[in-house]
């Protein structure tokens, strides 16, 4: 997990350092590209197998709603502080409550729907303050809050679909889908990149593939209450990225709502994990 979270720092600041040059839409297909071809001996190990699925329509869905996001938080990374920006990330938790609600059919309590609540009046205190402390929501940050919401779409699709699918089958599609649908976006801002760049957009998107396998691993080997906390080191990290080197410094109202967004969504995740602990309990005794 703190791999994970370095890697993710490593990445957003090589978003933001090429984002002058590199538009959203095509940082997105580089990254696409790289986590393709890592995946590509599978695929060629597995052929029919490692596309074997018998509901596209949700995959097909789930590609288009990742590939919208990761272009949009590309976005954010480029225009917003590096604080600013992942702390509004972390808000994807927070969508989650209202879309196990009416999507997945679950029961959600009045903690879950109260730490969600809570949780986003800690967003609205991250992008309320404007020029002459007029209420003021820029075009960046409502592209990370839209970006976390089809990432939300994206996790509630995963939970449907790994009932039947397996990992593997599912990292597949989105890799293959996502770099398809990404095609579009690059040809409209297409640029030749240089030596240098080329190999920096190429790490970029090898290190953002490193650094979803480090996270799907720590919360696999590790009890994901217990994990889970350790992801938000990712907020000190960017902080000092974006200090040391483009001389970012997060204001009191970043930190004061960050701190109320980590909160409520530990508290939603603490939750969570106690539901599922208590069914497990009930299953065996059951049984």
């Amino acid at each position: 997990m703190l791999a994970s979270a370095l890697g993710f720092t490593v990445m957003t600041t090589l978003i933001k350092f090429l984002g002058d040059d590199y538009p959203a839409a095509l940082q997105t297909f580089y990254r696409q590209a790289a986590g393709f071809a890592v995946l590509l001996p599978l695929i060629l190990r597995q052929r029919r197998a490692a596309y074997a699925t018998t509901r596209p329509g949700i995959l097909f869905f789930r590609s288009a709603a990742g590939t919208l996001a990761m272009i949009l938080s590309f976005y954010a990374f480029q225009k917003m502080p590096l604080a600013d920006a992942n702390a509004l990330s972390f808000t994807r938790t927070l969508w989650l409550v209202p879309l196990a609600a009416f999507v997945v059919r679950e029961k959600i309590g009045p903690l879950r729907i109260g730490a969600a609540v809570v949780g986003f009046l800690g967003v609205l205190l991250m992008i309320r303050p404007g020029a002459g402390g007029e209420f003021a929501v820029g075009g960046p940050a409502l592209a990370m809050l839209a970006a976390s919401f089809l990432f939300a779409l994206t996790i509630t699709g995963m939970k449907v679909m790994t009932r039947d699918h397996s990992p593997s089958v599912l990292l597949v599609w989105a890799m293959t889908l996502g770099l398809i649908f990404s095609i579009p976006g690059a040809v409209l801002t297409w640029r030749w990149p240089e030596p240098v760049d080329l190999a920096l957009l190429c790490a970029m998107g090898v290190i953002g593939t490193i650094t979803q396998a480090c996270y799907i691993k720590g919360m696999q080997i590790g009890d994901a209450a217990a994990m889970a906390p350790i992801d938000y080191v990712r907020l000190v990290f960017t902080a000092a990225a974006g200090f040391l080197l483009f001389h970012e410094i997060p204001t009191a109202w970043t930190v004061a709502g960050a701190g109320i967004v980590v909160a409520s969504t530990l508290f939603i995740t603490w939750r969570e994990h106690q539901l599922a602990r208590a069914a497990r309990s009930a299953a065996r005794r059951a049984g």
